[in-house]
Parts: C-alpha cells; structure tokens; sequence
C-alpha cells in the first residue's frame, strides 16, 4: 500500500479505480512560411471555432454548476480576444515568417511564464487559463480530437492539472474524485469541484504507471489518497463512506424545520450565491433567504457593461423564484482579485488595498446608478435588499444615499415603477468600520459583516497568498472581538447584524456567533442544512 499526500481542495471519501488522465500530446514544428496572411487566418478560423467550443462549455456548466461556475468559459472568450494576445501571434507569424502553431505555442509561453512569475496567487492561476486556451487553439489547428473521461467505470481521475473546460467536459456520473498533481485551491478547476461536491486534492507527487488502473481511496478531510489500500482499510473507509451518507440523508429530515435553539433563539439562515442558476443550490438546501447575490459576476460574464434592462431582468428573476424570502445584493464589488478588462482599471501593486468596490462605484456614479436603477426597479417583485461594500466612513454612506435619492428622483420623473423602500445595509470588512460601526449603525438597516476581508485586513495577511496561509488564522481573538462589537453597537441602534464571510460556515463558532447575538448566517448553500443542525441541538 502506498500512501500519499496532497492538499484538500473539496473534503468528502471517494472509493475506486484510479485512471489516469492524459491529454493528447500536441508535437508543435517551426515551420518556415511565406504566405503570411494565409497562415493568420488559420489562427482567426481557430479562434472563432474556439469560441464557440466555449460557448458550448459555457451552457454544460450553467446546467451542472450555475453561472458562477460557469463564468470562466466567459472569461476564457475574452482571453482570446484579447488584443496583446493576438497581436503578439500576428506578430511572431509576420516577422519571422513561421506557422501559426509555432506562433501560438510561443505566445502561450511567454504568457504563461509572465503570470507564473507574479507574486500574486490569483494571477499565477491565471497561467493555467492561457494554457488552456492556448491548448484549445492548437488543438483546432492541429485537428486534434478533444478529451474527455470514456470508462465505462466510474473512477477516481488522476492528472497532471485539468483545465476547466476538461472539468466541465467529463461525464459527472463516471468521475468519483481529483487528484492531480499541480493546480491551485484558487483556480477555477477546484472552484468547479467544490461546487460539484467532487472529493479533490491538488499537489499529490504520483507516478503514473504506478497508479493508473489500482484501487485507491480518497480522504478528502486528510487530503491524503491511498494506493492499493488493504482490505481492513478499505472496510474501514466503507464504513465512514456509509456514515457521510447517513448523515446526508438525516438532514435532509431538517428541511422545513425553524433555525433555531432549543431554548427558541431564532437565527436567520441564507445562502451566498453568483446568479440566477445558483437559486436551485439555495432552494434544494432550504435555505431561508440568500444573504449576499455577488452582482459582479454579472459584470464578469459580460464583455461590456450589463445594462440597466439586463441587470433588472436577472435580479427580477431571482426575486420571482425566491417566492418573497429576502434576497440580498450586493452592489458591484470588484477590484482586487476580480479584474474587468472594460473597466480599464490601472495596474496597482496591493490591489486588495486600492481602488476597489463602493469606491469604483463613486468615482463611477453613471456605473452605480444603472446598477441601482436596476434595483429599485426589481424590487417591486419580492423582498429585495441592498448591501453596500468595503464602506469605511460615514461620509461614504451619505454619499451613497445622495445618489440614490437622484435615482428615485429620475424614475419617478420617468413614471417608471419602482420600490422606494428597499431596506439598505453595508457590510462590514475593515477595522476602520468595525470602530465606528455605532456611527455606521445609525445610517443603515443592517450589517453584514465580511469575514474574509476582514480577517485578512485586521491581521494584515493577504489572503490570496499561499505562502501565509500559518498565519491566516480567521479564529484570531481580534476578529471574534470586532465581530461582537459590531453585533451590540448595530442592536444599540435596532438594526440586525449578520455574517456572509466563510466563517460564518465554521460550526466549530456557530455557538459562539449565537451567544454573541449573531442575527443572520449566510452561507455556501451546502452548509446550511449542517448549520441548521448545529443550532437546533443548541440549548
């Protein structure tokens, strides 16, 4: 038996045959050409054959993974349109008079090795992503078939790396586990698995022939795969099998039943989510209400600014389908990790620190009104609320509120119909708002407090940055102290305060959140049904 290390992407036990995943090897030639223009073409042929492919990929995901998973074959299309890219293919086809193979794969490593180099661990992920489309490219040059999982078997998937879109493509009911040997817990491949609920690890040395075809187990909690385990593990690993699906099964028996303790401490239990399609997660987990509609993934999936219509539908639809449970969105929040091409925002060397969020939005003000446009107008169609991000002052909010007065102004003078009542709140993610949250209160309808920046904010650790991770400690004493401060200075005033960061999910701080006076959780829709446990055997 050999047994083998990795780091967890997404926990859970998988149990079966290993095979390995290769793609079809792509021998490129430097090839001298002289029609030059010809060559060029092949190139615009096989990126709009390659957009289409993409285009494809992007419904399959929609179905399987909703539209925040689905998101990356948006980006991939505008990857490769992008003007640096092509230009640089052009430009190795004419001066060096060579095919546009070799133009290609030159490109993709050049590319490549620029974003590998960035101390940035979002946009070292992104090397994968110009490999992946540079791959696809290639494929279609070469007339290479495309990949894809064909056992019969189901099995537990072993490779190199996987790019979404050979994620995406694989038949879902043959696929038992990830394990690959690179990859990152930031890329959109282990995004894909997480929301799947596919057992995955990254960063597990195997070699192939030694695993290819063996019984493995996969210990997702561990992060660790065993080859050619024994029979007495295997039984074993049975067993805790058997036990994740019981324990599935009973909580599903919690569906329908009230959040709250035995002593009946009522808490409000929402869902996070990226679009429309992810409003079946939140409806199949019961959750109560979705605390936090990440609108800019609307943004993201565009290649130019949504506008007011299409913004309205979406958030209209979502309101429909939630049937008159709360629907919480937050206003546009990029920056930082989340890069918009059309927004042509300038290069900053601490972007999780610069001009991102509420701040775009003011010095935006055409941008938010549309967005908030949108909004008024949607919430004619269910309990709508709106959530302002990364405020730090007082002045920020009454600055909001001005430019939503103009707006009700405007659709009143337009004789549009719309909800001037929508309950309006900010979220609270730095040190700077969690000390003046009792001014902050005074100014709002609600709190939801943003674990993630705020942890990485309070104990000044870049969260995207693999290398910290020992030192990114959300349990820190300093966080779980700015949390309760903010909880009793927004119950001072009488407005509610929740959580919609990640550790709003930990069930190791549900009893503490609760004795703390924790009004709302919203979390990853599979979490909530486990929370709803949690506080429901709380006295």
């Amino acid at each position: 038996m050999i047994k083998l290390q990795g780091k967890t992407v997404f926990s859970g036990i998988a149990i079966g045959r290993i095979s390995v995943f290769k793609d079809p090897d792509i021998a490129v030639k430097r090839e001298h050409v002289d029609d030059t223009e010809k060559e060029w073409k092949r190139v615009t042929d096989a990126k709009a054959e390659a957009i289409n492919e993409l285009g494809a990929l992007y419904d399959i995901a929609m179905e399987q993974v909703g539209e925040s998973g689905a998101e990356v074959f948006s980006v991939h299309q505008m990857m490769l349109e992008d003007e640096d890219f092509s230009d640089s293919i052009k430009n190795i086809i004419e001066t060096e008079k060579v095919n546009a193979e070799y133009a290609v794969a030159t490109t993709a490593d050049n590319f490549a090795e620029m974003f590998a180099s960035m101390d940035d661990d979002y946009m070292k992920a992104r090397a994968a992503d110009i490999k992946d489309i540079s791959n696809r490219l290639l494929k279609i040059l070469c007339g290479v078939k495309r990949s894809g999982v064909s056992d019969n078997e189901p099995s537990i998937i072993a490779a190199d790396d996987l790019s979404p879109s050979e994620t995406v493509r694989m038949d879902k009911s043959k696929v038992l586990a990830f394990v690959t040997r690179h990859g990152s817990s930031n890329s959109h491949t282990a995004i894909l698995a997480r929301t799947m609920n596919i057992p995955a690890l990254i960063g597990v040395d195997f070699d192939d022939d030694a695993v290819d075809g063996k019984t493995g187990i996969v210990d997702g909690s561990e992060g660790v795969i065993y080859i050619d385990p024994s029979e007495e593990l295997l039984e074993t690993y049975r067993k805790k099998q058997e036990e994740l699906l019981r324990q599935r099964e009973m909580l599903k028996a919690l569906k329908g039943k009230p959040t709250e303790t035995k002593s009946g401490r009522k808490l409000n239990l929402y869902a996070n989510i990226g679009g429309v399609s992810d409003v079946a997660y939140v409806l199949q987990n019961d959750a109560e209400g979705i605390g936090l509609f990440r609108s800019e993934f609307l943004y993201l999936s565009k290649e130019d600014y949504p506008s007011e219509e299409e913004q309205f539908k979406v958030y209209k639809t979502v309101l429909q389908n939630m049937a008159g449970k709360k629907v919480i969105i937050r206003t546009l929040d990029i920056g930082a990790d989340k890069q918009i091409d059309y927004f042509k925002l300038d290069h900053e060397e601490n972007p999780a620190m610069g001009f991102r969020a509420i701040r775009i939005c003011l010095e935006r003000p055409e941008v938010f009104k549309t967005q908030l446009r949108a909004l008024f107008r949607a919430g004619l169609y269910g309990t709508a609320a709106i959530m302002y991000p990364m405020i730090t002052s007082v002045e920020e909010i009454r600055e909001i509120k001005s430019i939503v007065e103009e707006v009700k102004a405007e659709l009143t003078a337009q004789n549009i119909p719309f909800n001037p009542d929508i309950e309006q709140g900010i979220m609270i993610e730095t040190p700077a708002a969690v000390m003046i949250s009792d001014l902050l209160a005074k100014e709002v309808d609600f709190f939801s407090i943003g674990t993630n920046d705020l942890t990485q904010y309070t104990l000044a650790i870049d969260r995207q940055n693999s290398k910290l991770d020992r030192f990114y400690n959300p349990h820190h004493e300093a966080v779980l102290r700015m949390i309760e401060l903010v909880v009793k200075n927004a119950h001072k005033e009488g407005i509610w305060a929740g959580i919609c960061g990640e550790l709003g999910a930990d069930t190791t701080l549900t009893e503490r959140f609760v004795n703390m006076g924790v009004d709302e959780l919203s979390v990853s829709p599979t979490f909530v049904l486990p929370i709803r446990e949690k506080i429901r055997a709380m006295e």
